[in-house]
Parts: structure tokens; C-alpha cells; sequence
């Protein structure tokens, strides 16, 4: 019988958002009745793949311990970092379990994500044997701009073929992601997500065409776009 894996999701949730211009954080915003971040975990929680999951939290937050989520049985809190990758890397740090085979990284704000998308990207991945992301192919014109006294000019047209969409879930060998975090840490790198860490360590990643639905909230405007698409989710669930 073939050994089923360890997997622990990791959330980065120590960003304050400052693009939403709110007075908290925007993970704990509420839509649909519940926090952002509240939504997030939900969908990660009851995933039958993932057995734990691992939130890094601020060391300021003064939001988190009077939620839900503080007493959740699967959840289990790392101190947050300066940076994203920082945080990622705390949470890496505190999953106990040193048998954990896969860990998968999911940003905080992205609420939206479906048991679908993380299936296929499970699926995948283990199939592969290797690490990989959720994406979607560029679909529009993509303009590379300069600026001249602070406006924004088109430079160039690019091509965008072979172009995508970098989201999450990200996943990869727990151990393969910890060392490439670390190495490019000590190199002075910068990380943006996990496939970056990745290849900066010479490895590949697993492109993952997810749906376009699974949006990240950074704009005011995305809100009430994150609470139509749970609404949907929640509609399709019940019939």
C-alpha cells in the first residue's frame, strides 16, 4: 500500500495591508459573516489532505487571539516576520512533525481558493514528484512601462506567451522549501513567493493552471468581488 503523505499548509497572515486603508489588518476584515483570514483557514482545514496548518501571526497582532481561530484544533501559531518571507519561514520553522513530507503555502488573503484547485495541485505534484504553484496563463496586452516625473509611460509591448499568473497554494518538499528559503536569506535574494526561493536553488516548479476566481484582496475594491465569489461557493454547495 503506497504511504499516503504529510502535508501542513503554512499562512503567512503578519501583513497590515496598507493598500486597503483600514484601521486592521485586512485578514481580519469581515466578509460574509466571516474574517478574511477566517475564510482562508476554513477552506484549508477541511481539505482531508492538509493536517495541520500553520499560521504566522505578527507579534503585535491584536487581533488574532480574540478569534476563532486561536482555539482551533488544526491551527497552531509562529511568530510573523518583517517580510513575507520571513513569515513563511517561521512557520516552516514550527511544524513539529520532522515527518512532514509536503508543506503548502497559502496567502492570507486569498479566501477564495477551491478544494478543486487544491486537489489538482496535490494531485499533481505528487504524481510529478516535484514542487509546484496554482497559476493562470496572462490573458491581456502586458505593457512594460517607464515613469518620467511620476507618470507612468509605456515602454514596450510584451509578448504574453508563455507568461503567467503566479498564486497560491504554492507546495513543495517541506525540507527542499526550508533550504532554499534559508540559502537565499543568507545570499541577500529577494523572495516574493516560494517558486522564487525554488528557483533561485536551481529547481523547477510545477505551473498549475487553477481557477481565476481564487483572487487575492489588496484593493478596496476586491472585497465585495471576494464576497460575490463566496456567496457563489456557498450556493453551488448547497445544491
Amino acid at each position: 500500500m503506497p504511504k499516503i503523505p504529510k502535508i501542513v499548509a503554512v499562512i503567512p497572515a503578519a501583513g497590515v495591508g496598507k493598500r486597503m486603508q483600514t484601521n486592521c489588518p485586512k485578514q481580519y476584515l469581515s466578509i460574509a459573516n466571516k474574517t478574511i483570514l477566517q475564510h482562508t483557514v476554513d477552506k484549508l482545514a477541511s481539505h482531508p489532505s492538509i493536517i495541520s496548518i500553520v499560521i504566522s501571526v505578527s507579534k503585535s497582532d491584536q487581533y488574532f487571539a480574540s478569534t476563532r481561530l486561536a482555539e482551533h484544533p488544526k491551527v497552531r501559531v509562529a511568530n510573523g516576520g518583517k517580510e513575507r518571507v520571513d513569515s513563511v519561514l517561521n512557520g516552516l520553522c514550527a511544524i513539529e512533525d520532522q515527518t512532514v513530507d509536503w508543506v503548502i503555502v497559502h496567502d492570507a488573503a486569498r479566501p477564495c481558493v477551491t478544494h478543486q484547485d487544491i486537489d489538482l495541485l496535490i494531485e499533481q505534484c505528487l504524481l510529478q514528484q516535484t514542487g509546484g504553484l496554482l497559476a493562470i496563463p496572462v490573458r491581456d496586452t502586458m505593457k512594460r512601462s517607464y515613469v518620467e516625473d511620476k507618470t507612468a509611460f509605456v515602454k514596450k509591448t510584451v509578448a504574453r506567451e508563455h507568461l503567467w499568473h503566479a498564486l497560491t497554494p504554492q507546495m513543495y518538499p517541506a525540507k527542499l522549501l526550508k533550504n532554499a528559503i534559508e540559502q537565499a536569506l543568507i545570499d541577500g535574494e529577494t523572495v516574493t513567493d516560494e517558486a522564487s526561493a525554488i528557483e533561485l536553488a536551481g529547481e523547477s516548479s510545477l505551473l498549475v493552471q487553477g481557477r481565476a476566481d481564487n483572487i487575492k484582496i489588496t484593493q478596496p475594491d476586491d472585497l465585495a468581488m471576494a464576497e460575490f465569489i463566496l456567496l457563489k461557493q456557498q450556493d453551488y454547495s448547497c445544491e
